[in-house]
């Protein structure tokens, strides 16, 4: 059914967006649905993505983001330059420790947004289940009675292996001041500020 997590936090990931910024990486973009809220904000975006079908499915769709087919862990990133990076339920298809080249790669102020996934099961996920199955019925129902459903392109998957407990340690080793919240949906909530201090990022879980 066509309820996806990660679109489902966009709004908050939005919220999060440092004020005046200007310049933007998104990470994993996939068919850039992100990427282009964050072009619709007045962001100049480099959306990048290992996946060469996604990128020319994203460049179809157009909206200004500059789409790029491109592995991070492999790319030149330029020091200093992002207002913002965002890495939407892709961290876990790279080394967690790549987080310290995106921290590099940020300006003065700028911010680290990481919507992840993560191993095993908490308490939080038994609620996270009636929630999913609502929502997967709600949001096919509606777009059956609209006609809009299509099979959406669908992203290689991985299995994340590393658990909520060890991603907080791993974080707060490597982006010391960030935060990890627990989110609904199997989903996490990494923010880091460059020079800056954390906002409303209190850990639950």
């Amino acid at each position: 059914m066509p309820f996806d997590h990660n679109d489902h936090y966009h709004r908050l990931l939005l919220r999060k967006l440092p004020p005046h910024g200007r310049t933007a990486l998104d990470i994993g973009c996939g068919t850039g649905r992100f990427a282009r809220l964050l072009a619709a904000r007045g962001y100049e975006v480099d959306a990048l993505d290992p996946a060469p079908d996604v990128i020319a499915a994203a460049r179809a769709a157009g909206g200004g983001p500059r789409f790029r087919t491109a592995d991070v862990t492999e790319e030149d990133l330029p020091e200093g330059r992002y207002d913002v990076i965002t890495c939407l339920a892709s961290l876990h298809h790279m080394p967690f420790g790549t987080v310290t080249r995106l921290r590099a790669a940020l300006a003065p102020g700028g911010a680290l947004l990481v919507l992840g996934c993560y191993a095993g099961t908490t308490w939080w996920d038994l609620a996270a289940a009636p929630a999913n199955a609502v929502a997967r019925v709600a949001v096919y129902a509606g777009e059956r009675l609209r006609g809009a459903h299509e099979p959406p392109l669908a992203p290689p998957v991985r299995q994340p292996d590393m658990t909520l407990p060890r991603i907080r340690a791993e974080a707060a080793r490597l982006l010391p001041g960030s935060g990890v919240r627990q989110l609904l949906f199997w989903r996490y909530l990494l923010t880091y500020q460059r020079d800056g201090s954390q906002r409303d990022d209190a850990q639950r879980g």
